[in-house]
């Protein structure tokens, strides 16, 4: 079954699944464009709203400027319509995160994700100065905070700064911490807050959530899609035990190898994940056991 076609979110384009896509190669280990177009419009059209090319699961750090600037523009085409699109713009320098902002706005994108300063541990001026650098390209910038990764901590004190800078327009939150949800609120009521990581999803969307920034979606869109609305519409009879049922797979977007461990559930699926580059090396074989495991339960309850 097929599900009809979410709307574009037109005034706030960022709202919604917004699916952080995996990359498909072929064996060769280059990217197959073609795969990854039928990837794109196939979740669209099996009801997600959008998706982030150029994330961390998409490889993005492995990817040449030409790759990476081609899986711009296929996601743009394949989607339909630019603004489902919200590529990661993220850089180890400033201006090379502008450069890509540039290269978002030329593709037709209609919105940016963009990290901190991650090449060192960033104070303040230096964050505030960075969003404001690529927030002057003209899209509106989803600010992506992951201090676990990149040791730059996007307080809630200090997204309310970046959003009053003009910088900010939604905060992709991936501490983990829940909690963060009501403080966003109190100190930047005008911030969307989007999940940012698919095994808090359900506790943020109650919280005040607007958004998903998902990996789960790109193996199983149509279950992930009916678990967003139903959480969405606080119908918890219908949102609970899916989300029980889908969290042991969920806890892999937290993990390191996360980006293996929802290409193996793609394939699983009937869907392309296949291998990652490197230095990403295959699943250790408990860990690719227990992906198998948890998915094909999954599969075996109907959830696709």
């Amino acid at each position: 079954m097929v599900h009809e076609q979410a709307p574009v979110h037109r005034d706030r384009p960022w709202r919604g699944i917004m699916v952080a896509t995996a990359l498909p190669l072929r064996d060769d280990g280059s990217v197959d464009h073609d795969a990854y177009a039928r990837h794109v419009a196939r979740l669209i059209a099996e009801g997600c709203d959008g998706v982030v090319p150029n994330g961390s699961l998409g490889e993005y750090q492995t990817l040449t400027d030409d790759e990476r600037a081609r899986v711009v523009r296929t996601a743009v085409e394949a989607a339909g319509d630019g603004a489902r699109v919200m590529p990661g713009v993220s850089a180890y320098g400033g201006a090379e995160a502008r450069r890509w902002a540039e290269q978002a706005a030329e593709a037709g994108a209609g919105s940016v994700l963009l990290l901190p300063p991650n090449a060192y541990r960033a104070d303040e001026a230096a964050v505030r100065d960075h969003f404001a650098s690529v927030a002057a390209v003209g899209l509106p910038v989803v600010a992506y905070n992951n201090p676990l990764d990149t040791k730059v901590d996007l307080t809630p004190g200090l997204l309310a700064r970046l959003h009053a800078d003009g910088s900010v327009v939604a905060v992709k939150e991936f501490s983990g911490d829940v909690r963060r949800a009501y403080e966003i609120a109190e100190l930047a009521p005008g911030l969307d807050l989007l999940a940012g990581a698919d095994d808090v999803l359900l506790e943020l969307v109650l919280a005040g959530a607007v958004g998903w920034v998902a990996g789960y979606p790109n193996a199983l869109p149509r279950t992930c899609a009916t678990l967003y609305r139903a959480a969405v519409a606080g119908d918890l009879d219908t949102a609970l035990p899916l989300y029980r049922s889908l969290h042991p797979l969920f806890r892999w977007d937290s993990k390191t190898e996360f980006v293996q461990a929802i290409k193996l559930s793609m394939d699983l699926a009937g869907r392309h994940g296949g291998a990652s580059r490197p230095p990403r090396l295959p699943l250790a074989p408990e860990q690719e056991a227990a992906v198998r495991a948890a998915t094909e339960k999954v599969l075996a309850e109907g959830h696709a």
